[in-house]
């Protein structure tokens, strides 16, 4: 108990007490936080989601039940982030809450798996769908299409790790400006869907004939409907990376839960927009039949101009929630540097640029190999990145157990912010947790890659992550590192 209280002592004034040459200091406003997250959630995967889960709910009144509560799940996620994050403002955001609940070993196979496969495995991928798109819009004069993909995949992984190299402040300042014209893209969306000639869902008339009759509940739940929501929310994921930003954002106490629900209303608003225009544009079953719907939609909306339009807006979505994780992904590794006297050459910040300059170079580097290790295996590196997300969710859901043990264990820390209607709220999200993990483990094990069960590449990753922990155990420390563990 004595640890629990010089971390008590420590965790609540760390982000005002750094200075710039050893950590984190408080450089980012409400709007950049906003941007950040935003940014971070609304990827590729809305403009192919509304489909997948109008096919699975049949009809309007549910389809818009499923994204309505996807978004009330992620506010429920977002409060627990909002306690946790305003309590124990930290660069590692969730390293750190693991850390405090379950000890350092637990948190740092959480790191590990975070920081070597799934952010830069994220990286890559997002640079992929930036390449791909980009490779439509204006092609490069290369061998094949997908050459010039890689070409543009490898340049966004240069290109966005100097802009963060070269500072917070810049890096900031574009993804503020990437996220507002991916706002104006989805709300284009919208403005294509009302302007759709002989719209099935323009008229009651129109819309029964093409399946899209008007929203309502009549009826049971589709037997589907769960594994709708598992799409759903996979397309809510990422604003839990605000918790990455906790030691470095202004005012932070009221700042980071204004940003996580802000955000998240915001998201819950765009994602029914797009829901609704994609209904109204190709109505229920030409929804569920499309294999693009927004760029039928805007199609529809601005002719052949529209559908152009629309592959640079998912290319511009790519590369905005790209540009986030290498901002937060860092971090992570900067954090176990903190934590860890033998990866303690991990822990290098530029208090100039305020930016973890090794933890940022290493993953950059790692995320160009990758790039490269895709262009070789194609659809089979996608697969491997995609597989390990029962272990994503197993933290997520280890992250929300987190809350009531450390309010048991903490109880005279200040806390900014308390969860509203506990442990209600909190039960919520967890039980949403477990119910993605459950669904990613069915998924995952009935997935094979080279010939084997897909479900031993989240072994695989545990169990290197294991092997290095015992080496770690087994290195001989420092006592500066014991006090780095308090560090912001």
């Amino acid at each position: 108990m004595a640890n629990h209280s010089a971390h008590e002592s420590v965790h609540p004034a760390a982000p005002a007490a750094a200075s710039p040459a050893n950590g984190p200091r408080p450089l980012l406003g409400l709007r950049e936080a906003i941007a950040l997250i935003v940014g971070m959630v609304v990827g590729a995967g809305i403009f192919k989601a509304p489909a997948l889960v109008a096919g699975m709910t049949g009809s309007p009144g549910w389809m818009f039940l499923a994204w309505a509560l996807g978004g009330a799940v992620s506010l429920a996620g977002a409060l627990c982030y909002a306690e946790l994050g305003t309590a124990y403002a930290h660069a590692g955001g969730d390293y750190h809450f693991l850390s405090r609940a379950y000890g350092r070993g637990l948190a740092f196979l959480f790191g590990w798996a975070r920081y070597t496969v799934i952010t830069t495995g994220s990286i890559a991928l997002l640079a992929f769908v930036f390449g791909d798109y980009l490779q439509q819009v204006l092609p490069l004069p290369t061998a094949s299409p997908g050459a010039g993909a890689a070409l543009y995949a490898a340049g966004a992984v240069l290109v966005l790790g100097l802009l963060n190299f070269a500072g917070l402040r810049r890096a900031s300042l574009a993804q503020t400006g990437l996220t507002l014209f991916e706002t104006g893209g989805l709300v284009a969306v919208a403005v294509a869907a009302a302007l759709a000639v002989n719209a099935p869902g323009a008229d009651p008339a129109t819309a029964a004939a093409a399946g899209g009759t008007l929203p309502s509940l009549s009826g049971t739940a589709p037997s589907s409907f769960g594994l709708a929501m598992v799409f759903v929310l996979l397309a809510y994921g990422g604003w839990n990376e605000a918790a990455y930003i906790s030691a470095e954002l202004r005012d932070g106490r009221r700042n980071l839960v204004r940003a996580l629900v802000l955000s998240v209303l915001l998201i819950t608003l765009l994602y029914l927009l797009v829901a609704w225009a994609c209904w109204h544009a190709l109505g229920m079953r030409g929804l569920a039949a499309s294999n693009a719907p927004a760029a039928d939609v805007m199609r529809l909306g601005f002719g052949p101009a529209g559908e152009a339009a629309l592959a640079l807006l998912v290319a511009v979505s790519a590369l905005t929630s790209m540009n986030t994780t290498i901002i937060v992904g860092a971090r992570t590794g900067y954090a176990l540097g903190r934590d860890w006297h033998s990866l303690r050459w991990l822990s290098g910040w530029d208090g100039t640029r305020a930016t973890p300059r090794v933890a940022l170079l290493l993953q950059c580097a790692a995320a160009l190999a990758l790039v490269a290790l895709g262009t070789r295996l194609g659809g089979g590196f996608r697969a491997m990145v995609e597989f390990t997300a029962p272990v994503f969710w197993l933290f997520f859901l280890l992250t929300g157990i987190a809350l009531f043990i450390l309010r048991r264990r903490d109880p005279a820390l200040p806390r900014p912010f308390r969860v509203p209607l506990y442990p209600l709220v909190p039960l919520l999200f967890c039980v949403a947790c477990a119910g993605m993990l459950w669904s990613s483990l069915s998924y995952v094990s009935a997935q094979a890659l080279g010939g084997l069960n897909a479900a031993w590449i989240g072994v695989a990753v545990l169990g290197a992550g294991l092997a290095v922990l015992a080496l770690l155990l087994a290195a001989p420390t420092s006592p500066a590192s014991s006090s780095k563990e308090n560090s912001p």
